[in-house]
C-alpha cells in the first residue's frame, strides 16, 4: 500500500506552533518534592515499576513531564498517557495514604479554579482513582490552555499511585468528546496542527519530550509510515502481519489490532500467543514465572517484525529484552500477555513503551492516523 511521505509535518515542525514538553530526570522530581531520602529509606521504586516536553525516564517503565495548573501555577509532574482521557491529579480533597507522598493541588489558591462537583471515578490495569471535576488554566512552558478539564483526586485506593513519581495522568486518547487537553488546544486554537508527537528515550536516558503542534526532525530520520486509526479510540489500529526472524507467523493472516500506548511500559502480546512466542525466541521461565533470556545472548536473538499499512517495522532483542541483569545473569522479557484474547474480533495487542522506544511516534488526531519513524 502507498507509504506517506513526511513533507507535511516536516514544514510544520519549522513553524513557531509547537510546543516541546521535555520529559526530564527522574532524581530532579525526588529533589524538588522532598522525597528522595525518604523514597531511598522505604524503597518505593523498583524496576517493575509544537510545544516541548521535556520527559522523565524512569527506569524505562514511565515517562514524566511538568506542568502547572492555576492561577498563579502549581507545578506536578504527570505521567503522559495516550491510553487514557482524562488529566487528573492528586489534591488536598485526597486523604489516601497514597496522595500524601505527592505534590497537591489546592484550588483555594487558584484565581481561575471552578467547578460543578461532577463526580468521576477511573480504573487502570494497576490502581484507581476517584474525585471532582474541575476547570482550570494548563500551563506546560510557553503553552496555556484555559478552561481545561481536570480530575482531582478525593479518593486512591491502595498504594499503586503512591510509589509513582507522577502526580497525576494526562489522557491523550483519540475520545474528542471526552475533553482531552489536545481536544482543547484545538478549540482554543493554541497549536497550529491537531498533532503531537514522542521520542522516549532507553536505559533511564535524558532527551524524552513530547511535542504539540508538530514533529520534532531533529528525533528522526526518513519518511514516517502512516497507519490508519479508529475514530474515537485509544489510538487503535490495525495490522496486518507478524513475523519472528523475518518468518511470518500467521497470527495475523487476518488482521491483528492493537492500541497505542505510552501509557504501558511492555509490549503485550495476545495471551493465546505469548507462550509460543517465547519458545520461538527461546526465552525460560525462572522461579517467579517471568520469561527471561541470557543477557550475554541479546545480541544473537531474533527481531520481531510488525507489518502494518505495507511497512515493515522491526523490533530488535535490545528492545523486547528488558537490559537488567539479575544474580544469575538473566535479562527479563518486556512481552507479557494482554488482558484480552481478542478486539473487534481481531488478536489484540498493546504497544507499550518496549515497542515505541524503537521509533519516533507522531499522533495525527486532525487525520485519524499514527505514524511511526526511524529515530535519527
Amino acid at each position: 500500500m502507498m507509504k506517506w511521505v513526511i513533507l507535511g509535518l516536516l514544514c510544520l515542525a519549522l513553524t513557531e506552533g509547537l510546543v516541546r514538553v521535555p520529559l526530564v530526570k527522574k532524581k530532579i522530581i525526588m529533589e524538588e518534592s522532598g522525597t528522595l531520602k525518604e523514597i531511598l529509606k522505604q524503597a518505593q521504586f523498583s524496576s517493575e515499576q509544537g510545544y516541548t516536553e521535556n520527559l522523565i525516564n524512569q527506569y524505562d517503565m514511565a515517562y514524566f513531564g511538568k506542568i502547572g495548573i492555576g492561577t498563579p501555577p502549581q507545578y506536578f509532574y504527570v505521567h503522559f498517557d495516550t491510553g487514557s482521557t482524562t488529566l487528573w491529579v492528586n489534591s488536598v480533597f485526597c486523604k489516601s495514604t497514597a496522595c500524601s507522598y505527592h505534590h497537591l493541588f489546592n484550588p483555594g489558591k487558584s484565581s481561575t479554579y471552578y467547578s460543578n462537583q461532577q463526580p468521576f471515578s477511573i480504573h487502570y490495569g494497576t490502581g484507581s482513582v476517584v474525585g471532582t471535576i474541575g476547570y482550570d488554566t494548563v500551563t506546560m512552558g510557553e503553552l496555556s490552555v484555559t478552561n481545561q478539564k481536570i480530575g482531582f483526586s478525593t479518593q486512591e485506593p491502595g498504594n499503586d499511585f503512591a510509589r509513582p513519581l507522577h502526580d497525576g495522568i494526562m489522557g491523550l486518547a483519540f475520545k474528542p468528546d471526552q475533553g482531552t487537553i489536545v481536544d482543547t488546544m484545538i478549540q482554543e486554537g493554541v497549536i497550529e496542527e491537531p498533532v503531537f508527537a514522542f521520542y522516549l528515550s532507553r536505559d533511564s536516558e535524558s532527551g524524552s519530550e513530547v511535542v504539540f503542534g508538530g514533529t520534532d526532525p531533529s528525533q528522526y530520520q526518513g519518511e514516517i509510515h502512516w497507519v490508519p486509526v479508529q475514530q474515537d479510540s485509544h489510538w487503535q489500529l490495525v495490522f496486518e502481519g507478524f513475523e519472528v526472524d523475518h518468518q511470518a507467523t500467521g497470527w495475523c493472516e487476518n488482521g491483528c489490532t492493537a492500541i497505542t500506548d505510552t501509557g504501558t511500559s511492555l509490549l503485550l502480546c495476545p495471551p493465546q500467543y505469548v507462550d509460543t512466542l517465547h519458545q520461538m525466541l527461546g526465552a525460560q521461565e525462572d522461579q517467579n514465572g517471568h520469561y527471561v533470556f541470557d543477557c550475554s545472548n541479546v545480541s544473537n536473538l531474533p527481531p520481531l517484525t510488525f507489518i502494518m499499512n505495507g511497512a515493515h517495522l522491526h523490533l530488535p532483542a535490545s528492545a523486547y529484552v528488558l537490559q537488567e541483569e539479575d544474580s544469575n545473569g538473566n535479562c527479563r522479557s518486556g512481552i507479557k500477555n494482554s488482558h484480552d484474547q481478542y478486539r473487534n474480533g481481531l488478536p489484540y495487542w498493546i504497544l507499550g513503551d518496549v515497542f515505541l522506544r524503537q521509533f519516533y511516534t507522531v499522533f495525527d488526531q486532525g487525520n485519524a492516523r499514527v505514524g511511526f519513524a526511524s529515530l535519527a
